[in-house]
């Protein structure tokens, strides 16, 4: 292969084990562009699972990425958040040579995919910030399937990337009350950048309008329901893979009339589909991303050459760790 055609490229090979290997890239349509990536981002609970082979197989394919290699468990390209500049565009797509673009593709150094896949960053957004741009669509989504509107008292239990930013846009609705809640104080000071109240355990008697749990945790879940009031909504937002969770549907779950949604950003809601597409929705999450506080849900950058192990590192317990940034130099 020569050099000016080869990738490298993030495989899990087997589960607990990734590598960085060599490709090749296709041939260039005229209405594909080929992207040389700057940063890619670690969604960090998901691509977990993924790394560790716990996605269940009757999952496998509403799991599987748009630009996936591979099949699960392994080996297996995964992961769909990609910042690049285009640096070659066939004769259709010659507008976007030299743009900034994100893309849901894998941890690759180079790709080629057609044009409509990439979407052009806004001038007023960070390139390095936009590894953010994923979990900002899920947290768009699930405010929309939460219905917060304009006075609720809103709990968020878990302060991961996707918890924080649904506190932060349900904060951002006139008249709300959020607080979100997390077992780990280190996300105190996050949560104060992004000027959402934090506390260590649901308040008591907090009686939500709406709960959002996204912690991870079926602990979390647990929580939630206890922390919501009359005929509240409970929207669960983490996913477990293959894991069993116990939910407490006893103590007051019948008497205040509960509803558990889910919360999928694989899925645009019903009631927003005659307007809303995909592209719109992550335009919209690019857009939003030009706020200088959402820097602080980046804990942590590493180069290319070390995803492996950053990888084997955040799929065990990963620390403080909220967004990781990977570096292509």
């Amino acid at each position: 292969m020569s050099e000016e055609n080869t990738t490298r490229e993030f495989w899990v090979q087997e589960p607990g084990r990734g590598e960085l290997v060599s490709g090749r890239l296709p041939a260039m349509g005229k209405s594909d562009v080929m992207v040389r990536t700057l940063y890619s981002g670690i969604s960090r609970g998901t691509e977990s699972l993924v790394f560790r082979g716990e996605v269940p197989a009757s999952r496998y394919g509403e799991m599987r990425a748009p630009f996936q290699d591979g099949d699960f468990p392994a080996p297996v390209k995964y992961g769909y958040i990609s910042v690049g500049v285009v640096r070659s565009a066939g004769d259709g797509a010659t507008d976007l040579l030299d743009r900034v673009v994100f893309c849901l593709y894998p941890h690759q150094d180079r790709y080629v995919v057609p044009a409509s896949a990439v979407t052009v960053l806004p001038e007023n957004v960070p390139t390095a910030r936009a590894v953010l741009a994923a979990n900002m669509e899920t947290a768009v989504n699930a405010v929309w399937d939460s219905e917060i509107s304009v006075g609720d008292r809103v709990l968020v239990v878990g302060a991961g990337v996707v918890g924080l930013l649904i506190a932060w846009l349900a904060a951002r609705i006139p008249g709300t009350e959020v607080t979100v809640v997390d077992v780990n104080e280190g996300r105190a000071d996050v949560a104060s950048t992004l000027g959402v109240r934090f506390e260590t355990a649901a308040p008591p008697g907090f009686d939500a309008d709406v709960v959002v749990h996204a912690s991870g945790n079926p602990a979390g879940l647990s929580v939630a329901l206890a922390s919501a009031g009359l005929e509240a909504r409970v929207v669960e937002v983490s996913w477990f893979g293959d894991r069993l969770v116990t939910v407490p549907l006893g103590e007051a779950f019948h008497d205040r009339r509960l509803t558990i949604r889910s919360s999928q950003v694989g899925r645009i809601p019903a009631n927003r589909t005659p307007r809303w597409d995909y592209a719109r929705r992550l335009a919209t999450a690019l857009d939003l991303l030009e706020y200088q506080e959402l820097d602080a849900l980046i804990t942590g950058e590493s180069a290319f050459d070390e995803l492996p192990d950053v990888m084997e590192r955040l799929a065990g317990s990963g620390g403080d760790t909220l967004c990781h940034r990977i570096r292509y130099d």
